[in-house]
């Protein structure tokens, strides 16, 4: 596994990633809480651009490293500074980064070895798939302050409906491994290893598919909330024809009659 550090970061090291073939994983490394800063946000979204334009990666990790938390959320301590500029100099850029990490083209998990709080659950959400190691809480405690999950509280109720959404908005207590997954929050819950070791091995299945068929079935998943249903419909048709189009498709036709595993080639 090889290690790249963000571009000319400072301070160094806030994120680092690694790549393992067609993974690569992102790990938060801001100390042991991990806290949303606009240094780490800056560094983040840098590895973000760096991976949406690779077709040879099939699926991404974001995960806590080390620290005691996969990410506790905002540092507090910036938001007296910012108070009547938060627009401009926190929210609108905090918005881009996570919507950055939703619009990666191909499948994402987040491992959560740690709490996942505020801001951290919010980076959770954007990624399409959670994976949760036994015993460890999440929540969206931002009300306790007076403050709101506001790009969280969106996410989360397209996740878990309003009834639900609303109850961890509105009170603020954190969630157990148990009840996240009961909930839907997370899709997995690691009993006897680490959420990282459980995620690689979900992506150890997921990179063995075909990646065409992976970032379509993500496109459509992702739009089927916005879209009336018939165009939602109109956009499967089409990338139906372009998985007909591929050559990975036949090339699974050709395995699955042959009894051999599929080389998929991503086009």
């Amino acid at each position: 596994m090889t290690e790249h550090a963000a571009a000319q970061p400072t301070p160094a090291g806030l994120v680092k990633l690694a790549e393992n073939g067609p993974v690569a994983e992102i790990a938060l490394a801001n100390g042991p809480l991990n806290l949303v800063t606009r240094p780490l946000l800056r560094q983040l979204n840098r590895i973000l651009a760096a991976l949406a334009g690779r077709h040879d990666l099939r699926c991404v990790i974001l995960h806590g490293g080390n620290a005691r938390a996969f990410c506790a959320g905002s540092d507090i301590k910036e938001f007296g500074p910012i108070r009547h500029e938060a627009s401009e100099r926190k929210i609108l850029f905090e918005d881009m980064v996570l919507r950055n990490l939703a619009r990666l083209p191909m499948p994402t998990i987040a491992a959560m070895d740690g709490p996942a709080l505020g801001g951290g659950l919010e980076l959770a959400l954007c990624c399409d798939l959670r994976v949760l190691r036994s015993g460890v809480s999440i929540g969206l405690p931002e009300c306790q302050l007076g403050g709101l999950a506001g790009s969280g509280a969106i996410r989360l109720t397209r996740l878990v409906g309003p009834a639900r959404a609303k109850h961890m908005l509105f009170t603020g207590q954190l969630i157990s491994s148990e009840q996240a997954a009961c909930w839907g929050v997370v899709n997995e819950i690691a009993d006897d290893r680490s959420a990282l070791d459980a995620a690689r091995t979900m992506a150890a299945t997921i990179v063995q598919r075909g990646p065409i068929s992976n970032r379509l079935a993500k496109e459509l998943v992702d739009m089927a909330d916005d879209l009336p249903l018939d165009a939602g419909l109109s956009r499967a048709t089409v990338a139906q024809q372009l998985i007909f189009d591929s050559d990975d498709l036949h090339e699974g036709a050709a395995a699955f009659f042959a009894k051999r595993t599929p080389l998929f080639v991503g086009r």
